[in-house]
């Protein structure tokens, strides 16, 4: 099974429509800077008192211990994701009481997932990988090759640049730790406002 999660989301409506759609989680960005950034978007209080299935995520940026732990508990995440460059001193602290996702940028001048990810293998629950711009934000694809025969032992995610048109891909891409998708900007109709059409499609595709 691949699950899916959908990063992005700034209306408590899309949140309920992926939750019904059974999509596994949701990413609710927490980085001010973000085109995505949920304040005053998504009312916490409304979060906190929805019954959801789906897992929520909160997605940072440098942001220190206590002010992701208060945003946690405001919002009843499920899920912390550290898209930054966060020590593993942090995600082992973290680790203690929530799941953790660390995003790591793969560009060209990676050369050895094992050494790139050494230092966190202890503290924290998933990885993502992605071509990523400066601020955190997956804008687009690497060649997956580069995880093919890495000793990852970890359950991971794919994310950037990953449409609609791309769950043949998604579906042939093969690794023991593969875990899920990582989705946003190319299932959109504008920012922050989800192609729910498009994404039952995609989850569709990876069933077929």
């Amino acid at each position: 099974m691949i699950n899916i999660k959908v990063s992005g989301i700034t209306d408590l409506k899309q949140l309920k429509q992926l939750d019904g759609l059974d999509i596994e989680f949701a990413g609710l960005d927490f980085y001010k800077e973000s085109p995505y950034y949920i304040k005053g978007k998504l009312n916490a209080i409304d979060v906190k008192h929805s019954d959801f299935d789906i897992k929520k995520v909160g997605v940072f940026f440098n942001a220190g211990f206590d002010e992701i732990s208060q945003i946690v508990e405001d919002y009843t995440l499920d899920v912390v994701q550290l898209n930054g460059e966060e020590s593993p001193q942090l995600c082992e602290q973290l680790c203690e009481t929530f799941e953790v996702i660390k995003l790591f940028n793969i560009d060209s001048s990676v050369k050895s997932i094992e050494q790139l990810i050494e230092d966190y293998d202890e503290v924290c629950d998933y990885y993502l990988f992605a071509a990523a711009s400066e601020d955190g934000d997956p804008s687009g694809q690497f060649d997956w090759k580069i995880l093919n025969k890495a000793k990852i032992e970890k359950p991971f995610f794919l994310g950037g640049g990953i449409g609609p048109a791309d769950g043949k891909k998604v579906k042939g891409f093969k690794h023991p730790d593969f875990y899920g998708v990582d989705i946003s900007t190319e299932f959109e109709k504008s920012t922050g406002v989800k192609d729910m059409v498009g994404i039952l499609q995609f989850k569709q595709s990876l069933k077929s």
